[in-house]
């Protein structure tokens, strides 16, 4: 029998980010409902930002911080091919390396900011014109921190995350499957998430929601959610990459099991 067998998992990421973790979750026997708590947008003022950027090549280190990042700014490398280019986790990697592009830095032993921070090849960055392609009001730690270590950096928004609103039939279905006891974990893999699914719910649903676990990447997204009051008991992975995800609910669910 599949080590998930039987657990319900709400997954909240974007469309297009949540059907892969759906799948690997449902190999591993889990019943996946699928309800976006954001939306990713791009942003349109390409020509400006790439005015104001110059040539790329001018830049000694270019850090893409999602694979979201990759998706809509990609197209600012222009096929050059030579750039210095770092990768904010596994999946921004993966999707530069898809679109025909080495990754010069990647770090393998954390794969959040600090990770990258971390890495020797960003510690002595004096002088250094650094470029960081990101999404709208994501986290502000890896520039002030590159800029104190003396870096001129510059970033480009090229993307933005918008709550979503979903329809009152998909929330309907989403507090039927809650009442009925057949969803047991709910995955908030950013703290942007996890803010936007509890803005969105009924006083019904949010008492669901504090029932059951949720499954975030790690000990800031615990503790954004906490401070935003939610009580529910929280499983950490060791990142938001998916099968970092699908082994954490595998290692919680063997421990219920064999408890």
């Amino acid at each position: 029998m599949p080590p998930l067998h039987g657990v319900g998992v709400l997954v909240t990421r974007p469309e297009l980010q949540a059907m892969p973790l759906c799948r690997l979750l449902e190999i591993q026997g889990a019943n996946t409902l699928r309800l976006p708590a954001i939306e990713i947008k791009a942003l349109k003022e390409r020509r400006a930002l790439a005015e104001k950027l110059g040539p790329l090549e001018n830049f000694d280190v270019v850090i893409f911080t999602s694979a979201n990042a990759v998706r809509f700014g990609v197209s600012m490398l222009d096929q050059k091919r030579d750039l210095n280019l770092a990768a904010l986790g596994g999946a921004t990697a993966r999707a530069l390396n898809q679109a025909g592009y080495r990754v010069a830095i990647q770090p393998r032993d954390s794969l959040d900011t600090e990770g990258l921070l971390n890495d020797p090849r960003l510690e002595h960055v004096a002088g250094h014109r650094i470029l960081i392609i990101k999404g709208r009001d994501g986290r502000q730690l890896l520039q002030q921190e590159l800029t104190q270590r003396g870096a001129a950096v510059m970033c480009a928004d090229v993307y933005e995350r918008v709550p979503a609103i979903p329809s009152e039939a998909a929330l309907a279905v989403v507090q039927e499957r809650f009442a009925a006891g057949e969803m047991h974990v709910i995955t908030a893999t950013s703290l942007d998430i996890g803010e936007s699914l509890l803005k969105l719910t009924t006083s019904e649903l949010r008492a669901e929601f504090e029932r059951v676990h949720w499954l975030v990447p790690g000990e800031r997204v615990a503790a954004g959610l906490r401070a935003l009051g939610l009580q529910a008991p929280l499983l950490e992975a060791d990142s938001a990459e998916d099968q970092d995800l699908v082994a954490a609910l595998v290692h919680w669910r063997s421990s219920v099991s064999g408890a």
